[in-house]
């Protein structure tokens, strides 16, 4: 299981409704992309972390682990716009304009980077899949997706195994060796995974498939008050930023 997983499961939110903690991390993100990136990107990802290392209690090394990643994307990323491509002969040069482009940017992709994380910390997919229905999505790309998160775990234990085994017989030993073990192994599971999605759509056919997989649902009780709860602090957000904004353009 991935550790986003395992953490969603052991969280303490996980008894939440989903709906309103897309509420609250629907909100913040709103936030953070339709507000002014300053102060409204540093008040959504303290807000949000606040909630996840509190009462959420997700691991900081679990989310610096996971974070790390996108996080060093959006900054390299923004790196491109501290240049500017033009002039007589397509020279390359510094865009004074650049650094507060790329602040915003970086500002507004790591607040949102920070919400959708903690909503995946805290919110199991096997517990929002079968909920999406009842907003309107189609029930086949909701089983589409549903079986291709199951399948995944199944894939990334076959190469573990298959890894493993060409570890012990030095399928790793020097450059020429790695290429051709990690080959294989993307052949291998290739392979493995059509035949696999084959025999899962013919035990579908064979208990009576009708288009449409049933599932048991936890019962989580969606309280107007847990609603109203999530929607303050997003709302709280907006209000401080607007007023900071139109505080800051007065006279």
């Amino acid at each position: 299981m991935l550790a986003i997983d395992a953490a969603a499961y052991r969280s303490p939110w996980r008894r939440v409704h989903p709906a309103a903690k897309g509420v609250f991390f629907g909100g913040l993100l709103v936030c953070a992309l339709a507000l002014p990136t300053w102060p409204a990107a540093p008040l959504v990802a303290v807000v949000a972390l606040a909630a996840a290392f509190g009462p959420a209690r997700v691991s900081p090394r679990a989310f610096a682990r996971a974070a790390w990643v996108p996080l060093l994307f959006i900054f390299t990323g923004s790196l491109a716009l501290l240049v500017t491509v033009g002039g007589p002969h397509g020279a390359v040069a510094f865009d004074p304009a650049g650094p507060a482009q790329a602040a915003e940017v970086t500002g507004r992709a790591a607040a949102a980077v920070c919400c959708q994380l903690l909503f995946a910390f805290t919110t199991p997919l096997a517990d929002l899949l079968p909920r999406l229905t009842r907003i309107g999505l189609p029930s086949a790309l909701v089983e589409v997706v549903a079986l291709i998160y199951r399948m995944l775990f199944v894939t990334l234990d076959s190469a573990r195994r298959i890894q493993t085994g060409q570890a012990g017989r030095l399928g790793y030993v020097d450059r020429r060796a790695w290429i051709r073990s990690v080959g294989s192994l993307g052949a291998a599971l290739f392979v493995r995974s059509y035949d696999r999605a084959q025999r899962m759509q013919r035990g579908l056919e064979c208990r009576g498939y009708t288009g449409e997989l049933t599932v048991l649902i936890d019962d989580l009780n969606l309280r107007p008050a847990a609603v109203a709860a999530a929607a303050a602090p997003p709302l709280l957000v907006a209000a401080a930023t607007l007023g900071y904004t139109f505080l800051g353009a007065g006279p």
